[in-house]
């Protein structure tokens, strides 16, 4: 069945939308919950994307549209009665509520907030493991520039300057390495690695893209 049919075959409510349910592709936590009309599916298909339709502004909007912190579609799918979406995703940016949260749904039944799950968008990076912190600080500085950061000067230089970053810092590691010193070895990785990172920011591919390639070789 093509991608055109699905969309027009789904059971949109009276208003002509359908809830979407957004969950992390690489945790399984589930992040947000907005509504789709055909047209706002449509997009999300042919972007990559996600986006929705606002009740209240009566528009389109996409996700990170203004913060940066955008969903890349991994795969979408719908429930047995057709009138639900669940679409996987990867998370740019600290997470995907207003408030900082990395999910909205943090909040019990009986009005508590739960502990480690409501923080400011700089404690959302002390949330997620180093690798997924680093690369959403270095999303922010591309998307914030500021005028005293490392990272933001050296994207703003543009591709080849970190290219020959990252190259120079791979050189680095492999003298550290046929010298047998190990502890200067690590902190050679540790530079490779930040600025891999830094590489990947300005290309678009997010670590979750990395572990998939990773994961289907294991396999």
């Amino acid at each position: 069945m093509d991608k055109t049919h699905t969309i027009k075959s789904l059971n949109y409510g009276p208003d002509g939308l359908i809830p979407a349910i957004i969950q992390d592709d690489g945790s399984g936590e589930i992040l947000m919950m907005a509504y789709m009309n055909a047209d706002s599916l449509k997009m999300t298909l042919e972007k990559g994307f996600t986006h929705f339709w606002s009740r209240s502004r009566k528009k389109f909007w996409m996700k990170g549209e203004t913060s940066g912190h955008v969903q890349k579609v991994k795969q979408i799918f719908y429930d047995c009665d057709r009138d639900t979406l669940l679409i996987k995703v990867n998370q740019k940016g600290p997470g995907a509520c207003h408030t900082g949260s990395r999910s909205c749904f943090f909040t019990t039944i009986e009005g508590e907030e739960q502990s480690g799950k409501v923080f400011s968008a700089n404690e959302a990076y002390k949330k997620q493991p180093v690798l997924e912190r680093l690369a959403a600080v270095i999303h922010d500085r591309r998307c914030n520039p500021k005028t005293d950061s490392y990272v933001s000067g050296l994207l703003e230089k543009g591709k080849d300057t970190v290219l020959k970053k990252v190259g120079e810092e791979a050189t680095e590691a492999v003298v550290a390495a046929a010298q047998g010193n190990r502890e200067s070895f690590i902190q050679e990785l540790a530079d490779l690695w930040f600025h891999t990172l830094i590489l990947m920011e300005q290309e678009g591919v997010a670590i979750t893209e990395v572990y998939d390639e990773l994961e289907n070789r294991f396999r």
